[in-house]
């Protein structure tokens, strides 16, 4: 794609920061759409699915929009799709918020639920610790991202499988150990907010448009 800016629509399906992160795509060198035009996003180079509230009301609203059928059609494809925040809880096969058990997207097993950490919302900056191999992470080891939430996924459940390339995990640390991020073929997602991160927000997304 010499001399082309990737193309990358932001999910408007009316639960993200969807502005904060257009600016941050278009710092990172992505032209960007937002949108929740089924081919539009479909025809993107990336798909970013942003996620704020209850991991119920962001499934539904995705539903509502049938992002769970573009983002399943795209994978499928081979076609690049970054979770943000609840937009990264929902692909996990489950949901336990407020005694609510709410099915996920699936694309990873695992349950999303309260951290057990004597403050709640994890809120600020934090480090995460990322495998020496990460794409998202390229030049970043040692930097500091901003979280807001009360719920993650505590441990990661996909059993390696075949010759397949496992998934990239990367952790942080809030009273207990928690999935920050997860990089598995074109499927990628941050439980923190790249957008929200500063500098070193938009160098992780400008790493992920690297990829498309």
């Amino acid at each position: 794609m010499t001399g082309q800016r990737p193309s990358v629509v932001v999910f408007d399906y009316g639960f993200g920061n969807v502005h904060s992160a257009a600016k941050a795509l278009e710092t990172a060198g992505a032209d960007v759409e937002l949108t929740a035009d089924r081919d539009r996003a479909m025809a993107a180079d990336g798909l970013l699915v942003p996620g704020v509230g209850a991991f119920a009301a962001v499934v539904e609203g995705l539903r509502r929009a049938h992002g769970d059928e573009i983002v399943g059609r795209r994978l499928a494809g081979g076609r690049p799709v970054l979770g943000i925040c609840v937009g990264m809880q929902v692909l996990f096969e489950r949901g336990l918020e407020r005694g609510a058990d709410t099915e996920g997207l699936g694309e990873w097993p695992g349950v999303v639920e309260e951290l057990e950490a004597p403050v709640l919302p994890h809120m600020g900056w934090n480090t995460v610790e990322a495998p020496g191999d990460s794409v998202l992470f390229e030049g970043l080891h040692d930097e500091r991202f901003y979280f807001v939430h009360s719920y993650a996924a505590r441990g990661w459940e996909l059993d390696p499988y075949g010759r397949l390339q496992q998934p990239r995990v990367s952790w942080a640390q809030h009273g207990e150990r928690f999935v920050a991020a997860v990089e598995n073929g074109p499927l990628s997602a941050t439980q923190f907010h790249p957008e929200k991160s500063g500098e070193a927000g938009i160098q992780l997304l400008r790493n992920w448009i690297g990829t498309l």
